[in-house]
């Protein structure tokens, strides 16, 4: 998983819907991955099932965690700049340009909140399968 750049730019919205395509790669490759690590009943002497599903749900868990906290980052952000975009267009009703600017930031501004649904889908999938998968070998603590 890639992990966040130290300073977000969440101006640009192609770069945020990229890096968060990068970030969903291990939730992309969860059936593969417990298809390769996760024994069928032929192979379970094997391969020690139970940490290679310990392992894949912590990394998931810090996956969905870095993820969400990426998107409500770049939410607030981008709250932040329609508000002021709001409060100038408050004194000068005028100006089309800043009108412009407001539509297109309160444009992106929905997008990453629609980026929000889409995360929930995302790990719900990826729950499902872990728990299809490795119910068997590996139990969660019970805050997932």
């Amino acid at each position: 998983m890639a992990a966040p750049r130290s300073h977000l730019n969440c101006e640009d919205f192609a770069e945020f819907q990229e890096l968060l395509r990068v970030m969903r790669t291990i939730d992309d490759r969860i059936v593969h991955e417990l298809n390769t690590t996760v024994p069928t009943t032929s192979f379970v002497g094997k391969v020690d099932a139970s940490q290679t599903c310990k392992d894949l749900y912590e990394s998931l868990a810090e996956a969905h965690t870095s993820r969400e906290r990426l998107i409500k980052s770049c939410i607030a952000q981008t709250s932040h700049v329609v508000k002021n975009l709001q409060e100038e267009r408050n004194t000068s009703p005028e100006d089309l340009a800043l009108l412009k600017t407001l539509r297109k930031e309160q444009t992106k501004l929905k997008l990453m909140q629609s980026e929000l649904n889409v995360e929930e889908v995302v790990n719900d999938r990826s729950w499902k399968v872990f728990n299809e998968r490795c119910r068997a070998h590996y139990k969660p603590p019970k805050s997932q």
